[in-house]
């Protein structure tokens, strides 16, 4: 129970306030621009595909992904999924989605350093976001220090992830910006709605960062004082 209502948890309330903002944030930017059709009457899919074959990435599969902003580029079996309202769609915020995700296909295809790395520490960091916290509580419950010390580590190993996959998410959106200007997917009165879209996306990620960087910092705060 001192865990979960010790004063350390107040240290959280900024991060949780900051995402939730940014979550409302990516809503609002996809749902507005989602009202608003692109000019060259292009779907997300086809987009996608243009931006592939562009860059001389055609071992990449194209799918429909189930639900509502659940895109995502699949490296292990080469897909790039995109959710139904983005693959079928012609909207300002279905070309940028679909361009950030293809820009995650490239940055395999090219090999870019930080998603090799975030690609091969994953395991790892899904492993240390599992048993993190059962093992920290089991630690305190029991007052035994190595448990909350290997809690501590698994939980660092989940931070690092968080960490690694900033750089991964802007260059996506770099990418994709350059894309969409390169091979003229969207008119110059447009682009900078896309990057909206793309920006209030990257939000969420530092969000995300931060939010595991201060639970990390309390969960320190916490093993010192027990």
């Amino acid at each position: 129970m001192f865990y979960f209502w010790n004063i350390t948890f107040l240290m959280l309330i900024p991060a949780l306030i900051f995402s939730i903002y940014a979550q409302i944030k990516v809503r609002t930017s996809f749902n507005k621009y989602s009202q608003i059709a692109n000019s060259r009457g292009m779907t997300g899919a086809q987009a996608a595909q243009q931006i592939l074959s562009a860059n001389g990435v055609n071992n990449v599969k194209l799918d429909v992904a189930a639900g509502t902003l659940t895109d995502h580029y699949d490296p292990r079996s080469r897909t790039l999924r995109l959710s139904r309202d983005i693959f079928f769609g012609k909207s300002i915020s279905a070309l940028g989605i679909a361009a950030h995700e293809s820009g995650h296909a490239m940055q395999h295809a090219n090999k870019y350093g930080p998603l090799m790395l975030r690609n091969a520490f994953y395991p790892i960091a899904n492993i240390g976001s599992v048993l993190a916290f059962p093992l920290f509580i089991m630690g305190f419950l029991f007052s035994f220090r190595p448990l909350i010390d290997i809690g501590i580590i698994a939980f660092t190993a989940a931070v690092i992830f968080t960490l690694i996959t900033l750089p991964v998410e802007f260059n996506a959106s770099k990418r994709a910006v350059q894309a969409l200007e390169t091979y003229r997917l969207l008119g110059s009165n447009e682009l900078p709605m896309a990057k909206s879209v793309l920006n209030a996306a990257a939000m969420t990620y530092v969000a995300a960062t931060a939010m595991a960087l201060l639970q990390l910092l309390r969960l320190l705060i916490i093993r010192n004082r027990s």
